[in-house]
């Protein structure tokens, strides 16, 4: 009973605050850690005690696979670069940079138990970051790099975490731990990926919402189970199988799935994370206690956790200038190679005036010239998102100031090993940096963005870029209303009523047309049915062949892709009836 009040409690204030907090125009887990950390203090209020394994095993997996599936794996591709440095370079960085001041300032601890909680404090969390961002209008690929890294850092920190536990125990090399790190990535890929594909290519046999959405909750599991079974990352691997799933989601799962799953995933990823924050708050108290019993002091774990703040923050920020840097070479990089591709795209349009090329291309097959075209231009659609995506010195303030901790930092530290030295002063230690950072950086978040005056998303721009889109999507319909040879497979051709219906309703006027016709016997539904859903499969269809060529962004592509979701899950949900 006082387990079933408490969640009910949590869960009526996680809406209250977050509620307000949108009022109040503050970023939901800023005030519920606030909150939280004001409730700790209040007599008689409940501090509920989780086990660390159960959020590092139980929520974080899908938290991340929730994050993962709506990630565009063109964007993350595309950003691999900037999140690679900051998910695993920085991390590594920030480890070693905070393992040498935690043994400076507590030299008792020993070298191990310092990089392990170096190892703690590394990961960011982009949750509020991103929330803040969104609110004010940052670009599309600052947000995605923020997002990237918080899929990819946490393995990272926890496989560092893991190799300095085992140093604790003097049973692992320098070697080992490079050895391990390459080990927990490439076997997390491997299987992320047969996951992934495995995940919706069942999934799409079910054909029903609720069995649908039941099975992808415990996907996160069955990616994270085996590859931890396997000495590999299993946060890594559920991050690749939310990558592949959302990748492959379009093509094989019907909408009515899709968008069931998405909104059922949501609410689920609110409700964890809100937690999270608010437990991260009420831990508070529990914690000082903690320390005081060990004949330590919080005054220590204060001052410790406001330098190795200090030190994080200052590492990423130094760390951002080099990587805005090597940005700025890729779009030049990309600048001086954009004419040799549209010289060799105009000789595949049909350009001679490179007989050479003229020659290879006359003697290849049909085939292989149009993968090699798909091929180019997928690099000519990646050349102009350097050009035109860039994030300058201005996204590299944000970026640089965006590297708040949170709640997995207090989960991680609480799984050090009950023999470590001063265990209570260093999980306190973790909790002040993610406390100090999330609060400093995340309330002053807003002002920065502001002050470096980061250049929002030209509206005018994607109403422009999304109606090209829906135009191709358009001339897909057309192409295949207007073929002859269009049948209604044992039916014979479609009538001309029903024709002229879908043309209508697909937005495409009719020859001689006066009005709108309506189907009204049975059979003409039934055959308007099957064509408007082959329609929308033909759309569909050519919005993933514009995907796969990056020539949108994915803001235009999410767009077009929830209006023929939401028709067709419509036509979908009357077919099965």
């Amino acid at each position: 009973m006082d387990l079933t009040l408490v969640v009910v409690l949590g869960v009526i204030s996680i809406v209250l605050v977050a509620a307000f907090s949108e009022r109040l125009n503050l970023a939901a887990p800023l005030s519920l850690v606030l909150v939280g950390i004001g409730l700790s203090f209040l007599p008689g209020v409940p501090h509920p005690e989780v086990e660390p394994e159960l959020i590092l095993a139980g929520v974080l997996p899908p938290l991340l696979y929730s994050a993962a599936v709506n990630m565009p794996m063109v964007d993350f591709r595309r950003n691999i670069r900037p999140i690679t440095g900051l998910a695993v370079l920085l991390v590594v960085g920030s480890t070693l940079g905070a393992g040498w001041l935690f043994h400076w300032l507590v030299p008792d601890i020993g070298w191990p138990a310092a990089f392990a909680l170096g190892a703690v404090i590394s990961p960011t969390d982009a949750v509020a970051a991103t929330s803040v961002g969104r609110r004010l209008g940052l670009p599309p690929r600052l947000l995605t790099v923020l997002e990237g890294e918080g899929l990819v850092n946490d393995a990272s920190a926890l496989v560092l975490l893991r190799s300095a536990v085992a140093a604790v125990a003097g049973s692992v090399s320098v070697w080992g731990i490079v050895g391990e790190f390459a080990l927990a990535v490439v076997v997390a890929v491997a299987i992320g990926i047969l996951v992934g594909y495995v995940n919706v290519r069942v999934r799409a046999l079910l054909g029903n919402a609720v069995l649908n959405t039941a099975i992808s909750f415990v996907v996160p599991f069955i990616a994270y189970l085996p590859a931890e079974e396997a000495g590999a990352s299993g946060v890594l691997s559920v991050v690749v199988a939310g990558l592949v799933t959302g990748h492959l989601a379009p093509r094989h799962l019907r909408a009515t799935d899709r968008l069931a799953e998405t909104v059922n995933w949501r609410t689920v990823a609110f409700l964890l994370e809100s937690g999270m924050f608010l437990l991260m708050g009420l831990s508070v108290k529990t914690l000082v206690d903690e320390v005081h019993k060990d004949g330590s002091s919080a005054w220590q774990a204060l001052y410790i956790g406001l330098a190795a703040s200090v030190l994080v923050i200052l590492a990423r920020i130094v760390f951002v200038g080099p990587l805005v840097a090597g940005l700025y070479r890729e779009q030049r990089k990309a600048a001086r190679f954009k004419p040799r591709l549209e010289t060799t795209q105009a000789v595949l349009r049909g350009d001679e005036s490179n007989p050479a090329v003229t020659e290879r291309l006359d003697k290849a097959s049909p085939r292989r010239v149009a993968h090699f075209r798909k091929r180019l231009d997928r690099a000519a659609a990646d050349v102009e998102f350097r050009l035109t995506e860039t994030l300058g010195w201005r996204g590299g303030v944000v970026l640089g100031w965006a590297g708040m901790r949170g709640a997995i930092t207090l989960a991680a530290a609480q799984t050090l090993p009950q023999d470590t030295p001063d265990r209570g002063l260093l999980i306190l230690i973790a909790y002040v940096v993610a406390t100090t950072t999330l609060l400093v950086q995340g309330l002053t978040l807003p002002a920065v963005i502001r002050a470096a005056r980061v250049p929002e998303e030209d509206p005018g721009k994607s109403r422009a870029e999304y109606v090209r889109l829906m135009t191709e999507l358009t001339d897909a319909a057309r192409s295949l209303l207007d073929d002859p040879a269009l049948e209604d497979p044992g039916n014979g051709p479609f009538t001309e009523r029903v024709l002229d219906r879908v043309r209508a309703d697909t937005r495409i006027p009719a020859e001689g047309s006066e009005k709108t016709p309506a189907p009204e016997h049975a059979e003409n539904v039934f055959q308007y049915l099957r064509l408007r859903l082959r329609v929308l499969t033909e759309q569909s269809e050519s919005l993933q062949r514009a995907r796969s060529s990056g020539r949108y962004s994915s803001e235009a592509l999410g767009r077009a892709q929830t209006s023929l979701d939401v028709e067709m899950a419509r036509l979908e949900q009357l077919a099965d009836r």
